[in-house]
């Protein structure tokens, strides 16, 4: 026998995972846009609120009538869950400050023959307004129980759960919930008239309280959104909001990464001096401590800005954002439901990628999944930073942050230029038009925010380890032997079975101004980006200096580095060579798997693996020996 499953449905930002939370207990990360939730997520009632009921969280949706990938989600997991058949019960979720458009998902659930509880969320905000909603009233014009629910404090809760448990008892004797079809405009028309009339009539004024001083939090949000949805001022704050977040990840965390890479290199010369002729002791302090602290350094930067994103989430900002570039966007075929993948894309391009299921046409969709790979993801920033800080090196923290800034830009505006490219060979030509409901301004909850940031900060670190520790291992190997016990490290380097190979490679890697270190680098970065900086570290032997830090330790090896030629490796041309080549270069296999299921098919990934990483390199040699033949090294 099938266990029961309750689903929870409503429209994106009605409050739906919020309130999955409370049911739950679960520590879910709520946004406020389309787009957050591409896949359902199941979890069991808290506790607290007795024998525990299987809960369902689906993606947002406005119809049951599927117009995206998002949404045929949500259709497929009530009507037919591939474990549990048609849902139980059903929670149909709705805004109470916009409860009359939101509940057209709830018509259509109760004709598609559900068990169904409205939750209505957002309660608080009505008290704002002075206004409370008769349940009971709204209860007899639907005929289904009504539950008013505070999303912040959790409030109704508890009713919501005793009303669910009375719809499990009655739901065995009903007839199984089946597809309905899908509703004309007239009828969509014809019913948000009816909504809007019994809303009026459920919506009453809270007698004889007294006036507050502060105005409502949808009157303060008109009175900021005058401001920051201008169509001037609006695009100016927002470019002065993304260029203060993208420059704070440099002089905002040197605190702390100088704390970390003082710990580690406290920790390597530590290790080394257990045992400094042992081949494990070295193995150990050389390969995988010094190539984890060269990474791991950067994550206070990371965390940064995921804390930054957060905050923008929470707040209510983003979804304003989607709007404001919603135009500038039209102009390279896509829109502003492609803004949220985007940005999503500048954290990982894995999850963009599955965001941009909430994008119902077929052209913008193929467009966004094209171009994500050149948002500068997370796993970028380890490699930006060290490079960055080479050219930067002794000069204020703010020159690297204006630097990363505009890094951080160029990708954009690469992400245009490529779209542009793509829609003149594109042959698919619908369009879809852009609605978003916008959510009240409100103040981000700071152990949230600060939880949120964490939980992604450490998702990062549990998925680079890995690859950072894999590849530490392979490059000790290659650099070490097979003459491990040569005492001269530059003897021992030079005739390592990795400068064997590296030298099969060099001519590859010579126009772009490196060798074959840096072609190790290079290669070993396609399995995950952050593994050059680590690779760095290893084939350059950082942990070998007693004196400074790991961090300070690679700056000295690089600036000392020579290329074979006798000149500089690491020269302002060559190291903007390599910023341009990480920018472009899709180096990261985990994207090329999810571009393969996202974009219909190995076609398109591959297509898009080759085109890519041949313009990075066409792009990167040519910058290089243009920069040389100018006179710049």
């Amino acid at each position: 026998m099938r266990e029961t499953l309750v689903a929870l449905v409503g429209s994106p930002n009605s409050g739906k995972t919020t309130l999955y939370n409370w049911l739950t207990g679960s520590r879910f990360k709520t946004v406020n846009y389309p787009g957050a939730t591409v896949d359902y997520s199941i979890g069991r009632t808290h506790e607290r609120y007795g024998e525990s009921i299987q809960i369902m969280d689906t993606p947002g949706t406005y119809s049951l009538d599927p117009k995206s990938p998002d949404e045929r989600v949500t259709n497929e997991a009530i009507f037919n869950h591939r474990l549990h058949g048609a849902s139980s019960v059903v929670v149909a979720v709705a805004d109470a400050t916009h409860l009359a458009r939101q509940l057209l998902v709830t018509r259509q659930l109760i004709e598609a023959g559900f068990p169904v509880v409205l939750a209505v969320t957002m309660s608080d905000l009505l008290t704002e307004r002075h206004e409370t909603l008769d349940v009971d009233a709204l209860s007899n014009e639907l005929g289904i129980p009504v539950v008013l629910i505070n999303g912040r404090l959790g409030g109704g809760v508890d009713k919501l759960v005793e009303a669910i448990r009375t719809q499990i008892a009655s739901s065995a004797s009903r007839p199984r919930a089946a597809k309905i079809e899908a509703w004309t405009d007239d009828k969509v028309e014809a019913t948000l008239a009816v909504n809007s009339a019994i809303v009026a009539r459920a919506l009453l004024p809270i007698l004889h309280q007294k006036p507050r001083k502060l105005s409502t939090a949808r009157e303060r949000t008109r009175r900021i959104d005058r401001v920051l949805l201008h169509p001037a001022w609006g695009l100016l704050i927002f470019i002065a909001l993304m260029t203060l977040l993208f420059s704070s990840i440099f002089w905002a965390a040197a605190p702390a990464m100088d704390a970390v890479d003082k710990g580690f290199s406290w920790f390597a010369d530590y290790v080394r001096n257990l045992n400094p002729d042992n081949l494990f002791i070295e193995f150990l302090s050389n390969g995988v401590i010094a190539s984890m602290g060269a990474v791991l350094v950067f994550v206070p930067q990371i965390f940064i800005l995921f804390l930054g994103i957060i905050l923008l989430e929470d707040s209510g900002y983003l979804a304003r954002s989607a709007t404001l570039i919603d135009k500038p966007l039209s102009k390279l075929g896509m829109g502003g439901r492609s803004f949220v993948p985007i940005l999503s894309g500048y954290a990982c391009a894995v999850p963009a990628m599955m965001a941009a299921r909430t994008i119902n046409s077929k052209r913008e969709r193929w467009l966004t999944l094209f171009i994500l790979p050149l948002m500068s993801c997370s796993a970028r920033l380890p490699v930006y930073a060290l490079l960055l800080a080479f050219l930067f090196h002794g000069k204020p923290a703010w020159y690297a942050g204006l630097a990363l800034a505009g890094i951080y830009l160029l990708s954009l505006v690469s992400g245009g230029i490529a779209a542009l490219i793509a829609g003149r060979f594109l042959k698919i030509e619908d369009r879809s038009f852009f609605m978003m409901e916008l959510p009240v301004y409100r103040r981000p909850k700071g152990s949230l925010v600060l939880r949120q940031a964490l939980t992604r900060t450490s998702a990062y670190l549990k998925r680079a380890g890995l690859p950072i520790f894999t590849f530490a291992l392979i490059v000790w190997v290659a650099t070490t032997f097979p003459n491990a016990h040569e005492k001269d490290d530059t003897v021992r380097l030079s005739s390592s079975y990795a400068a064997q190979a590296g030298h099969v490679i060099q001519p590859v890697f010579e126009p772009m101004g490196g060798d074959w270190r840096t072609g190790v680098g290079l290669m070993s970065a396609f399995a995950a980006r952050e593994t050059f900086v680590s690779s760095l570290a290893v084939v350059f032997q950082v942990a070998t200096d007693n004196e400074a830090t790991l961090k300070e330790t690679l700056m000295q090896k690089m600036q000392s580095a020579k290329a074979p030629n006798g000149y500089p490796l690491f020269t302002l041309s060559s190291v903007i060579g390599l910023i341009v080549f990480f920018m472009i270069a899709l180096q990261c296999l985990s994207t090329v798997s999810i571009a393969a299921r996202e974009g219909g098919g190995w076609k398109f990934a591959l297509m898009q693996l080759a085109v890519f990483n041949v313009v990075a390199y066409a792009l990167s040699v040519g910058l290089v020996q243009g920069l040389r033949a100018m006179g710049i090294a």
